[in-house]
């Protein structure tokens, strides 16, 4: 059986970030960058996909007051969504655009899902991320046991926000890709045929990459997000939602 390798939530892309992604022997990559207007990650999306490497767009919304955040990954959206709203809110909307929604590191941090917001919504959850290489290794199986206990089908990513991170974790499903949409509907459908990572060694320097560029994302960039004052492009009142969200 051929199949291919989808790394299913990365927060860059540029050519280098393709470049890797194609070395390593990537196929798909799943572009969801922080804080970007629908439009503008498909725009990105379209404009570096190519024969050798689909790039399909998605959204990590940051849902709910800053106090209690919850990070929720779509792709196949049919309409902008802003981050900031509710988790109910946002849920539901997903479920009337028939989104394919992914449960991104749940319980990991405080700004994650709970397993009790992943039960509640199970229905609107196509899969749950059981590995990335932020987790620590009391992650994993506690990530694991959430996506059995609602039998929902599971993904491991690179979840990368920096270049060299890209593809040193991925999902296999049945190949070829032909476009976007195959790698969509096999995350709906849970069809993956395995999950997979580079050596050990590659992947305890990601770790200690990743969880660096953590520390700084919530330390030096929140400040600097702070102190600018404009809101993200992201924010229910910026024009391209059109009032719709208060």
């Amino acid at each position: 059986m051929e199949t291919a390798r989808v790394d299913p939530h990365i927060k860059v892309l540029d050519e280098t970030v393709c470049r890797l992604a194609i070395e390593r022997g990537i196929d798909a990559l799943v572009y969801a960058p922080h804080f970007t207007p629908w439009p503008t990650v498909v725009e990105r999306a379209m404009r570096y996909s190519s024969d050798e490497l689909f790039v399909v767009p998605a959204r990590e919304l940051f849902t709910g007051p800053w106090h209690d955040r919850k990070h929720v990954l779509c792709m196949d959206l049919t309409h902008p969504i802003p981050d900031f709203i509710g988790l109910d809110e946002s849920l539901r909307i997903l479920a009337e655009q028939d989104a394919c929604v992914v449960a991104p590191h749940p319980g990991y941090l405080s700004m994650s899902l709970s397993p009790a917001d992943i039960r509640r919504y199970r229905d609107v959850f196509h899969a749950v991320e059981v590995y990335n290489p932020k987790y620590l290794p009391w992650h994993v199986p506690r990530a694991r046991r959430l996506a059995s206990g609602v039998d929902l089908p599971t993904i491991s990513s690179s979840y990368a926000h920096l270049r060299s991170s890209v593809g040193t974790v991925w999902i296999e499903i049945e190949g070829p890709i032909r476009g976007h949409a195959d790698v969509v509907d096999a995350i709906r459908a849970g069809e993956i045929v395995c999950h997979g990572h580079v050596t050990r060694g590659r992947l305890t320097m990601t770790k200690f990459g990743e969880l660096g560029h953590l520390s700084w994302e919530n330390t030096g960039q929140k400040l600097r997000r702070t102190l600018r004052g404009a809101p993200p492009a992201t924010h229910p009142t910026n024009e391209l939602y059109e009032g719709r969200f208060g």
